[in-house]
């Protein structure tokens, strides 16, 4: 029966992940990561240099990406199914198996569906990471929220008017799941009055990381691994030096 040991990779940078989750990773016989067909898959290419030259791998395919409406039944059927699938086949493995996540898993991380179906079944651990939404404001070089500011954290996939309502009422906001959602978000920050506030940034503390105002980036560039943030100005003055 197998032990499960998810480890949150971080936002990126293999140097941002914990030491825990390094010495996991680098002791790992079996590994699990999910990855769209066809692609290595992010949380693979983070430990790229990390792992031993025996450890098994484990490719956990979705089995949709963009073809079907996130929120149809169709859609929802083939990802419980998915999740169902692996749960099974992981619990089935001999000794530990470590999972990568991106992230923190129990942020919004698609181990989550993994964790409600194994932790009554087998010995489940999680290690967490730095979100990625936190590497991104760091690489902007600045804080995201002062003295009493509220920060909200939306999912591009809300509905429009939802976004132009939190936008409105929080100080900060980081905006995840932009991608082809990004028209969407874009159109709700104008709305809302923060559109000139707004940076997206892309592949946030990776190779290739790019930073640029979300309203001098071409409308018709959606990159799928962006966050859009907005930062908090502070509702308390800041402290003099």
């Amino acid at each position: 029966m197998a032990r499960i040991l998810c480890a949150g990779l971080g936002p990126g940078d293999p140097d941002l992940m914990s030491v825990r989750a390094d010495r996991a990773v680098r002791a790992a016989t079996q590994i699990a990561y999910f990855r769209k067909p066809g692609r290595r898959g992010q949380a693979r290419a983070i430990v790229e240099t990390l792992l031993r030259p025996d450890a098994q791998e484990f490719a956990m395919e979705y089995p949709v990406t963009t073809e079907l409406p996130f929120d149809s039944p169709a859609y929802n059927d083939a990802l419980a199914r998915f999740y169902d699938d692996w749960a099974d086949r992981l619990a089935a493995l001999p000794g530990e198996v470590v999972v990568l996540c991106e992230g923190d898993p129990f942020f919004y991380g698609s181990f989550m569906h993994l964790y409600t179906r194994l932790k009554d079944r087998v010995a489940v651990e999680v290690i967490p990471g730095i979100t990625g939404m936190a590497g991104c404001w760091h690489a902007t070089g600045t804080p995201i929220t002062w003295g009493d500011d509220v920060l909200s954290v939306l999912m591009g996939t809300l509905p429009e008017e939802d976004l132009v309502r939190h936008m409105r009422a929080a100080d900060a906001l980081a905006v995840m799941k932009t991608g082809r959602n990004l028209p969407k978000v874009r159109r709700a920050l104008a709305t809302a009055g923060r559109l000139q506030d707004a940076w997206l940034i892309e592949r946030g503390t990776m190779p290739g990381q790019r930073i640029a105002r979300l309203a001098e980036v071409d409308a018709a560039d959606c990159p799928y691994f962006a966050i859009v943030i907005v930062h908090g100005h502070g509702r308390r003055p800041e402290i003099a030096e």
